[in-house]
């Protein structure tokens, strides 16, 4: 790399975990060494070089490996997946995937154009807070749930979930997805009825089906055997409460469900978490203003859990370190962690 050049895709993969003390973590420095050798990772990422860094082509070509292990075509990886039972140190990983990368080339470039679908139902965590508050200043306990970037809809079935923190619990006893150390000591959860939910994604996800369900574990890190749970917890709710998904851009859709009629006494809650980052800077500002449109005509709250925008106002602020704030009509009221729990409440 020349003094006055970027860094390199190389550079961005051994950048992206810096360590090696996970799987992905061994795989991109194993994969950014291949591209400096002018290994197969150079064919894999041809023409993503120069991608926007918003775009992660790292984690969707990790995300495609993934699912070819999944669907059983890879048995000798396996073992270096906690989440199916390997215990394997991923240290000596890189023997045994670069034959699978190669032997899948033409999948895997195709996978470079599946963005990210992280669906984490914990996230939900967040809504729970930001409905509760916003039940708690509007009075109305009829909510209808709406949500851009829903991929599979997971983040639409919080109140299907339960949720246990420090000193209170929320949701069915009987829930098949309990959500544990959530943390937030003082959150008094209030009652609330869905009457409706109803999400969109640019590819939304039909998890009802056994493609789409491994579709949605592709992109859960395998060593994180909690949130795989988790992922089996939600999947067997969706299957009891399904949910209406849309094929459309965020804004545009958010636009038009807000010019809909809404019964009187219900409270229009506009929920996303962890997608901003993905989005144009274009769309958040045409979302944010479709919500502001709609607030003299009917009640309309909007929650999410997201990145903050850095200084300028031009993107999420996705520095080291740097956690996912809860927001109620941009008020910052907690913070969360990427994955949801826990939650930190902020004082008033």
């Amino acid at each position: 790399m020349t003094p006055d050049a970027g860094p390199t895709l190389a550079d961005r993969l051994r950048e992206h975990f810096a360590h090696r003390g996970h799987l992905y973590g061994v795989l991109l420095a194993e994969m950014a060494d291949d591209w400096d050798a002018g290994g197969v990772t150079r064919e894999l990422f041809a023409g993503w070089e120069d991608a926007e860094a918003r775009q992660f082509p790292q984690l969707r070509l990790l995300a495609g490996l993934f699912r070819v292990v999944l669907r059983g075509e890879a048995p000798q990886l396996v073992p270096y997946y906690p989440c199916l039972g390997g215990d394997e140190d991923p240290a000596d990983a890189w023997a045994a995937v670069r034959p699978v990368l190669a032997a899948h080339v033409e999948e895997l470039r195709a996978s470079l154009d599946e963005a990210p679908q992280t669906n984490e139902p914990a996230r939900t965590l967040a809504l729970l807070a930001g409905v509760s508050e916003a039940v708690r200043r509007s009075g109305l306990r009829r909510v209808r749930l709406l949500e851009p970037g829903a991929s599979a809809g997971l983040g639409l079935l919080v109140d299907r979930y339960r949720f246990v923190g420090d000193g209170w619990a929320h949701g069915p006893a009987d829930a098949s997805l309990v959500v544990s150390g959530c943390g937030a000591t003082g959150l008094e959860p209030e009652e609330f009825t869905v009457v409706e939910r109803r999400g969109c994604d640019v590819a939304p996800v039909d998890a009802s089906t056994e493609e789409g369900a491994l579709y949605l574990r592709s992109f859960v890190w395998p060593w994180m055997t909690e949130r795989h749970a988790r992922l089996d917890g939600a999947l067997a709710t969706l299957a009891g409460t399904p949910v209406r998904l849309d094929r459309a851009r965020v804004a545009e859709w958010v636009a038009d469900q807000l010019t809909e009629p809404v019964d009187e006494g219900v409270l229009t809650v506009v929920w996303h978490s962890v997608t901003r980052l993905y989005w144009p800077l274009e769309e958040s500002r045409a979302l944010e203003a479709a919500v502001e449109r709609a607030r003299p005509r009917i009640p309309v709250a909007h929650v999410a859990l997201e990145n903050p925008w850095t200084p300028d106002g031009l993107r999420p602020d996705t520095s080291p370190g740097r956690l996912p704030v809860v927001e109620l009509d941009g008020e910052v009221i907690g913070g969360c962690g990427h994955h949801g729990p826990p939650l930190e409440l902020r004082s008033a």
